[in-house]
Protein backbone atom coordinates (compact mmCIF):
# COMPACT_ATOMS: atom_id res chain seq x y z
CA UNK A 1 0.00 0.00 0.00
CA UNK A 2 1.41 3.38 -1.01
CA UNK A 3 1.85 6.28 1.41
CA UNK A 4 -0.71 8.35 -0.55
CA UNK A 5 -3.31 5.60 -0.09
CA UNK A 6 -2.70 5.60 3.67
CA UNK A 7 -3.02 9.39 3.82
CA UNK A 8 -6.34 9.27 1.96
CA UNK A 9 -7.85 6.31 3.80
CA UNK A 10 -6.98 7.55 7.31
CA UNK A 11 -9.07 10.76 7.16
CA UNK A 12 -11.89 8.81 5.51
CA UNK A 13 -11.86 6.28 8.35
CA UNK A 14 -11.84 9.08 10.91
CA UNK A 15 -14.84 10.71 9.25
CA UNK A 16 -16.68 7.37 9.26
CA UNK A 17 -16.02 6.94 12.99
CA UNK A 18 -17.22 10.48 13.70
CA UNK A 19 -20.36 9.85 11.67
CA UNK A 20 -21.03 6.65 13.59
CA UNK A 21 -20.55 8.39 16.92
CA UNK A 22 -22.86 11.18 15.77
CA UNK A 23 -25.52 8.60 14.91
CA UNK A 24 -25.03 6.81 18.21
CA UNK A 25 -25.68 9.92 20.31
CA UNK A 26 -28.24 11.33 17.81
CA UNK A 27 -26.25 14.54 17.54
CA UNK A 28 -28.95 16.87 16.19
CA UNK A 29 -31.57 15.68 18.68
CA UNK A 30 -29.04 15.94 21.51
CA UNK A 31 -28.19 19.51 20.54
CA UNK A 32 -31.89 20.43 20.67
CA UNK A 33 -32.02 19.02 24.19
CA UNK A 34 -28.87 20.96 25.14
CA UNK A 35 -30.55 24.12 23.83
CA UNK A 36 -33.52 23.53 26.17
CA UNK A 37 -31.11 23.04 29.07
CA UNK A 38 -29.50 26.36 28.25
CA UNK A 39 -32.93 28.02 28.14
CA UNK A 40 -33.58 26.91 31.72
CA UNK A 41 -30.24 28.37 32.82
CA UNK A 42 -30.91 31.68 31.08
CA UNK A 43 -34.41 31.91 32.55
CA UNK A 44 -32.99 31.55 36.06
CA UNK A 45 -30.14 34.04 35.60
CA UNK A 46 -30.83 37.63 36.61
CA UNK A 47 -27.30 39.01 36.99
CA UNK A 48 -23.64 37.93 37.09
CA UNK A 49 -23.86 35.39 34.29
CA UNK A 50 -21.68 32.40 35.18
CA UNK A 51 -20.05 31.36 31.90
CA UNK A 52 -18.06 28.47 33.36
CA UNK A 53 -21.13 26.95 35.01
CA UNK A 54 -23.09 27.48 31.78
CA UNK A 55 -20.49 25.66 29.67
CA UNK A 56 -20.19 22.80 32.19
CA UNK A 57 -23.97 22.49 32.17
CA UNK A 58 -24.10 22.27 28.36
CA UNK A 59 -21.30 19.67 28.23
CA UNK A 60 -22.91 17.54 30.93
CA UNK A 61 -26.31 17.85 29.22
CA UNK A 62 -24.77 16.68 25.95
CA UNK A 63 -23.07 13.71 27.62
CA UNK A 64 -26.16 12.56 29.53
CA UNK A 65 -28.52 12.95 26.58
CA UNK A 66 -26.09 11.32 24.17
CA UNK A 67 -25.60 8.43 26.59
CA UNK A 68 -29.36 7.91 26.90
CA UNK A 69 -29.68 7.81 23.11
CA UNK A 70 -26.77 5.36 22.91
CA UNK A 71 -28.31 3.03 25.51
CA UNK A 72 -31.55 3.18 23.53
CA UNK A 73 -29.71 1.93 20.44
CA UNK A 74 -27.93 -0.82 22.37
CA UNK A 75 -31.25 -2.14 23.69
CA UNK A 76 -33.03 -1.78 20.33
CA UNK A 77 -30.18 -2.96 18.07
CA UNK A 78 -32.14 -5.93 16.69
CA UNK A 79 -35.30 -3.87 16.27
CA UNK A 80 -33.37 -1.14 14.45
CA UNK A 81 -32.50 -3.68 11.76
CA UNK A 82 -36.23 -4.04 10.97
CA UNK A 83 -36.85 -0.38 10.17
CA UNK A 84 -35.56 1.42 7.09
CA UNK A 85 -34.90 4.68 8.99
CA UNK A 86 -32.75 2.98 11.63
CA UNK A 87 -31.24 -0.07 9.94
CA UNK A 88 -28.01 1.79 9.10
CA UNK A 89 -27.26 2.76 12.70
CA UNK A 90 -23.73 1.77 13.74
CA UNK A 91 -24.63 -0.92 16.29
CA UNK A 92 -27.34 -2.45 14.09
CA UNK A 93 -24.80 -2.71 11.24
CA UNK A 94 -21.97 -3.94 13.47
CA UNK A 95 -19.72 -0.97 12.81
CA UNK A 96 -19.75 -0.47 16.59
CA UNK A 97 -19.85 -3.49 18.87
CA UNK A 98 -22.18 -3.60 21.86
CA UNK A 99 -19.13 -3.64 24.14
CA UNK A 100 -17.67 -0.55 22.48
CA UNK A 101 -20.96 1.33 22.64
CA UNK A 102 -21.59 0.25 26.22
CA UNK A 103 -18.16 1.39 27.30
CA UNK A 104 -18.65 4.77 25.63
CA UNK A 105 -22.13 5.47 27.04
CA UNK A 106 -21.04 4.33 30.50
CA UNK A 107 -18.22 6.88 30.52
CA UNK A 108 -20.51 9.58 29.12
CA UNK A 109 -23.18 8.86 31.75
CA UNK A 110 -20.70 8.91 34.62
CA UNK A 111 -18.88 12.05 33.49
CA UNK A 112 -22.13 13.89 32.73
CA UNK A 113 -23.67 13.22 36.14
CA UNK A 114 -20.30 13.76 37.89
CA UNK A 115 -19.93 17.21 36.31
CA UNK A 116 -23.40 18.20 37.49
CA UNK A 117 -22.87 16.85 41.00
CA UNK A 118 -19.38 18.32 41.43
CA UNK A 119 -19.56 21.69 39.66
CA UNK A 120 -23.29 22.52 39.57
CA UNK A 121 -25.41 21.04 42.38
CA UNK A 122 -26.93 17.80 43.62
CA UNK A 123 -30.49 18.62 42.52
CA UNK A 124 -29.43 19.12 38.89
CA UNK A 125 -27.40 15.89 39.07
CA UNK A 126 -30.32 13.90 40.48
CA UNK A 127 -32.70 15.20 37.81
CA UNK A 128 -30.15 14.53 35.06
CA UNK A 129 -29.38 10.99 36.24
CA UNK A 130 -33.06 10.18 36.79
CA UNK A 131 -34.07 11.40 33.33
CA UNK A 132 -31.36 9.22 31.77
CA UNK A 133 -32.59 6.13 33.65
CA UNK A 134 -36.23 6.90 32.88
CA UNK A 135 -35.59 7.33 29.15
CA UNK A 136 -33.22 4.40 28.71
CA UNK A 137 -34.71 1.78 31.00
CA UNK A 138 -38.42 2.63 31.26
CA UNK A 139 -39.44 4.47 28.08
CA UNK A 140 -37.32 2.34 25.74
CA UNK A 141 -38.62 -1.14 26.74
CA UNK A 142 -42.17 0.18 27.28
CA UNK A 143 -42.42 1.23 23.61
CA UNK A 144 -43.17 -2.37 22.66
CA UNK A 145 -45.79 -2.82 25.34
CA UNK A 146 -47.90 0.30 25.71
CA UNK A 147 -48.57 3.73 24.25
CA UNK A 148 -48.08 5.02 27.81
CA UNK A 149 -44.40 5.02 26.88
CA UNK A 150 -44.94 8.40 25.22
CA UNK A 151 -45.99 9.93 28.55
CA UNK A 152 -42.92 8.47 30.24
CA UNK A 153 -40.69 9.71 27.43
CA UNK A 154 -42.26 13.15 27.76
CA UNK A 155 -41.32 13.29 31.46
CA UNK A 156 -37.69 12.49 30.67
CA UNK A 157 -37.74 14.85 27.69
CA UNK A 158 -39.07 17.73 29.79
CA UNK A 159 -36.23 17.49 32.31
CA UNK A 160 -33.59 19.61 30.43
CA UNK A 161 -35.02 23.08 31.20
CA UNK A 162 -35.58 21.92 34.79
CA UNK A 163 -31.92 20.91 35.02
CA UNK A 164 -30.80 24.23 33.55
CA UNK A 165 -33.00 26.25 35.89
CA UNK A 166 -31.99 24.40 39.06
CA UNK A 167 -28.34 24.69 38.03
CA UNK A 168 -28.65 28.39 38.86
CA UNK A 169 -31.17 28.42 41.69
CA UNK A 170 -30.53 25.11 43.42
CA UNK A 171 -34.29 24.84 43.96
CA UNK A 172 -37.38 23.86 41.98
CA UNK A 173 -39.80 26.78 42.11
CA UNK A 174 -42.96 27.66 40.17
CA UNK A 175 -41.03 28.96 37.15
CA UNK A 176 -39.01 25.75 36.97
CA UNK A 177 -42.20 23.67 36.98
CA UNK A 178 -43.71 25.95 34.35
CA UNK A 179 -40.77 25.41 31.98
CA UNK A 180 -41.07 21.68 32.61
CA UNK A 181 -44.81 21.79 31.88
CA UNK A 182 -44.38 23.61 28.56
CA UNK A 183 -41.85 21.09 27.29
CA UNK A 184 -43.87 18.14 28.63
CA UNK A 185 -47.14 19.20 26.98
CA UNK A 186 -45.38 20.11 23.71
CA UNK A 187 -43.87 16.65 23.47
CA UNK A 188 -47.24 14.87 23.29
CA UNK A 189 -48.39 16.27 19.90
CA UNK A 190 -44.75 16.22 18.78
CA UNK A 191 -44.35 12.50 19.58
CA UNK A 192 -47.73 11.56 18.15
CA UNK A 193 -47.22 13.51 14.91
CA UNK A 194 -43.88 11.74 14.48
CA UNK A 195 -45.48 8.38 15.30
CA UNK A 196 -48.24 9.06 12.75
CA UNK A 197 -45.73 9.78 10.00
CA UNK A 198 -43.57 6.76 10.90
CA UNK A 199 -46.39 4.42 11.91
CA UNK A 200 -45.61 1.82 9.23
CA UNK A 201 -41.97 1.75 10.29
CA UNK A 202 -42.81 1.46 13.97
CA UNK A 203 -45.22 -1.38 13.26
CA UNK A 204 -42.32 -3.40 11.85
CA UNK A 205 -40.61 -3.23 15.24
CA UNK A 206 -43.80 -3.68 17.24
CA UNK A 207 -43.73 -0.22 18.78
CA UNK A 208 -46.94 1.25 20.21
CA UNK A 209 -46.57 5.02 20.11
CA UNK A 210 -49.88 6.37 18.83
CA UNK A 211 -52.53 6.81 21.55
CA UNK A 212 -54.65 3.90 20.31
CA UNK A 213 -53.63 0.53 18.90
CA UNK A 214 -55.89 1.27 15.93
CA UNK A 215 -52.99 3.44 14.74
CA UNK A 216 -53.79 6.28 12.37
CA UNK A 217 -57.35 6.65 13.61
CA UNK A 218 -59.78 9.45 14.40
CA UNK A 219 -59.33 8.77 18.11
CA UNK A 220 -55.55 9.04 17.93
CA UNK A 221 -55.83 12.30 15.99
CA UNK A 222 -58.38 13.66 18.51
CA UNK A 223 -56.03 12.97 21.46
CA UNK A 224 -53.20 14.64 19.55
CA UNK A 225 -55.36 17.72 18.99
CA UNK A 226 -56.46 17.87 22.64
CA UNK A 227 -52.85 17.60 23.81
CA UNK A 228 -51.90 20.55 21.59
CA UNK A 229 -54.79 22.54 23.08
CA UNK A 230 -53.08 22.10 26.44
CA UNK A 231 -50.47 24.63 25.36
CA UNK A 232 -53.00 27.49 25.19
CA UNK A 233 -53.62 27.81 28.95
CA UNK A 234 -49.86 27.77 29.49
CA UNK A 235 -49.60 30.98 27.47
CA UNK A 236 -52.13 32.60 29.80
CA UNK A 237 -50.33 31.23 32.86
CA UNK A 238 -47.01 32.65 31.66
CA UNK A 239 -48.55 36.12 31.59
CA UNK A 240 -50.20 35.58 34.97
CA UNK A 241 -46.81 34.58 36.42
CA UNK A 242 -45.35 37.79 34.93
CA UNK A 243 -42.90 35.77 32.86
CA UNK A 244 -44.01 37.58 29.72
CA UNK A 245 -45.21 41.02 28.69
CA UNK A 246 -48.46 41.58 26.82
CA UNK A 247 -46.62 41.90 23.47
CA UNK A 248 -44.64 38.68 24.02
CA UNK A 249 -47.82 36.93 25.15
CA UNK A 250 -49.55 37.91 21.92
CA UNK A 251 -46.65 36.44 19.92
CA UNK A 252 -46.78 33.28 22.02
CA UNK A 253 -50.51 33.04 21.46
CA UNK A 254 -50.14 33.40 17.69
CA UNK A 255 -47.46 30.69 17.55
CA UNK A 256 -49.56 28.40 19.74
CA UNK A 257 -52.78 28.94 17.80
CA UNK A 258 -50.92 28.08 14.60
CA UNK A 259 -49.56 24.89 16.17
CA UNK A 260 -52.98 23.92 17.53
CA UNK A 261 -54.52 24.55 14.10
CA UNK A 262 -52.01 22.13 12.56
CA UNK A 263 -53.14 19.50 15.08
CA UNK A 264 -56.77 20.34 14.27
CA UNK A 265 -56.11 19.77 10.57
CA UNK A 266 -54.75 16.30 11.33
CA UNK A 267 -57.87 15.51 13.37
CA UNK A 268 -60.14 16.67 10.55
CA UNK A 269 -58.33 15.10 7.59
CA UNK A 270 -56.35 12.15 9.03
CA UNK A 271 -53.93 12.79 6.17
CA UNK A 272 -50.25 11.95 6.25
CA UNK A 273 -49.57 15.40 4.80
CA UNK A 274 -51.24 17.03 7.82
CA UNK A 275 -49.21 14.86 10.21
CA UNK A 276 -46.00 15.95 8.49
CA UNK A 277 -47.03 19.60 8.83
CA UNK A 278 -47.65 19.10 12.53
CA UNK A 279 -44.38 17.23 12.97
CA UNK A 280 -42.31 19.93 11.28
CA UNK A 281 -44.37 22.58 13.05
CA UNK A 282 -43.41 21.02 16.37
CA UNK A 283 -39.72 21.29 15.44
CA UNK A 284 -39.83 25.07 15.23
CA UNK A 285 -42.62 25.76 17.76
CA UNK A 286 -40.66 24.93 20.91
CA UNK A 287 -37.49 26.93 20.14
CA UNK A 288 -39.59 29.92 19.07
CA UNK A 289 -41.53 29.80 22.34
CA UNK A 290 -38.37 29.36 24.42
CA UNK A 291 -36.61 32.24 22.67
CA UNK A 292 -39.63 34.45 23.35
CA UNK A 293 -39.47 33.50 27.04
CA UNK A 294 -35.80 34.46 27.13
CA UNK A 295 -36.47 37.80 25.41
CA UNK A 296 -39.26 38.57 27.88
CA UNK A 297 -37.03 37.60 30.81
CA UNK A 298 -34.19 39.93 29.80
CA UNK A 299 -36.48 42.82 28.88
CA UNK A 300 -37.88 43.00 32.41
Amino acid sequence: MSQSTVLVSSPTKSLTILKDLSQLVKFRLTMMVVFSTGVGFLMATTSNFQWISFLILLVSGFLITGAANGINQIIERDLDKLMTRTQNRPIAQGRLSVAQALGLVSVMSFVGVFLLATYINSIAAIIGGSSLLLYAFVYTPLKQKSSLSVWIGAIAGAAPPLIGYTAVTGTIDATAWFLFAVQFVWQLPHFWALAWVLNDEYNKAGFFLLPFKSGRSKNSAAITFVSALGLLPLVVISYGMELTSISISILLLLATVNFVYQAYQLWQTLELKAARKLMFGSFYYLPIVQILFIIAHYLK
